[in-house]
């Protein structure tokens, strides 16, 4: 039998009565190295979920009891966080000798990074879009004191209405009140400096939840012109600088931006954590708090004006009342100063 063929086959139904008993798996929507995520249906409900099916089998000897605890706590973690509008839901968890079955929401656009390879760069109103609601799920999950380590476009899954849900809480760790982290794990181009001082020098200072804001930073970056802002085909000089925080908003791509999301980017990706923004911080920075009414309704006025003059005209009687309202919120500041 082939290998895709021996992949493709189900989990003897012997080894997880319960998810055969309330699930009916479909096809395969991915692959990993010792996990298949396949499309399912409530037998009760009829609503479609995804299931991952984690096969302790495939892990080398020795180290099954390890993937199976290290799944464990990742399922803690994702029940801790349950409930957000921008962080995957979890529904089920059925557990056998061989196999754990994780039961999620169905999220049919797939992964960012599929979508932004498919439109090469996003707008800023996209870009805007999408990282506030990472930033809002990043700061739940900081409420939580927990550090997810590893964001990534990757790692952020999008639903019909193309809204966030962050994924993948493998690396995810509760923290104590004060504590650091140590150890080198993530993605190499969206890892902080702080991560990998660990892997350099013995008396690093370690580092806590400031290393989802750089990765956050490095995503931004990433969403408005297509690239990751430290890439470089040599790994090694790639580290470097991220080491040194070295990159540039020079390329072509980057002319038609405004400063807003370019100054955010550089806030996000400062090198000392200390004086890194923090996520509410973020959060209240100008790219996110622009009239976007104001903005946008030039395009969306020339799209519509061949369909609806009367449209056009309220959207500029709109606009009018807006710069109005600006006017008079600048008068009423100045005559109380």
């Amino acid at each position: 039998m082939a290998k895709d063929e021996e992949d493709d086959l189900l989990p003897d139904k012997d080894a997880a009565k319960g998810f055969y008993a309330k699930y009916e798996p479909k096809e395969i929507l991915g692959r990993g190295i010792s996990s298949t995520v396949r499309r399912c249906i409530d037998k009760e409900t009829g609503k479609e979920y995804a299931a991952k099916i984690i096969d302790l089998g495939a892990a080398e000897t020795g180290d099954s009891n390890h993937m199976l605890e290290a799944t464990r706590q990742e399922i803690q973690i994702l029940r801790q966080v349950m409930g957000h509008k921008f962080i995957i839901e979890l529904q089920d968890v059925f557990e056998s000798d061989a196999f754990i079955f994780l039961v999620f929401e169905l999220c049919r656009q797939g992964e960012l990074f599929d979508y932004l390879t498919s439109v090469v760069t996003l707008s800023e109103k996209k870009s805007r879009y999408i990282m506030r609601q990472i930033f809002e799920g990043v700061d739940y999950i900081h409420s939580k004191n927990i550090v997810h380590r590893d964001l990534k476009p990757e790692n952020i899954l999008l639903d019909d209405n193309l809204n966030v849900k962050i994924t993948d809480f493998g690396f995810a760790r509760v923290l104590k009140a004060g504590e650091k982290l140590y150890d080198l794990c993530g993605t190499p181009g969206y890892l902080a400096p702080e991560t990998l001082k660990c892997n350099m020098f013995e008396d690093a200072p370690g580092y806590s939840r400031e290393v989802d804001i750089w990765a956050c930073g490095v995503i931004m970056f990433t969403l408005l012109v297509g690239c990751p802002p430290f890439w470089h085909r040599k790994q090694m000089v790639m580290l470097r600088n991220i080491m040194e925080g070295k990159y540039s908003f020079t390329s072509p791509e980057w002319a038609d931006i405004s400063e807003d999301p370019k100054d955010l980017i550089r806030k996000c990706l400062v090198v000392d954590p200390t004086k890194r923004i923090t996520v509410t911080e973020a959060l209240k920075h100008p790219f996110f708090n622009t009239v976007l009414f104001e903005q946008d309704i030039g395009p969306l006025k020339r799209s519509l004006s061949v369909k609806s003059r009367r449209f056009s005209r309220i959207a500029d009687l709109a606009l009018t009342a807006c710069r109005a309202l600006k006017l008079t919120c600048i008068t009423k500041k100045r005559k109380a100063s």
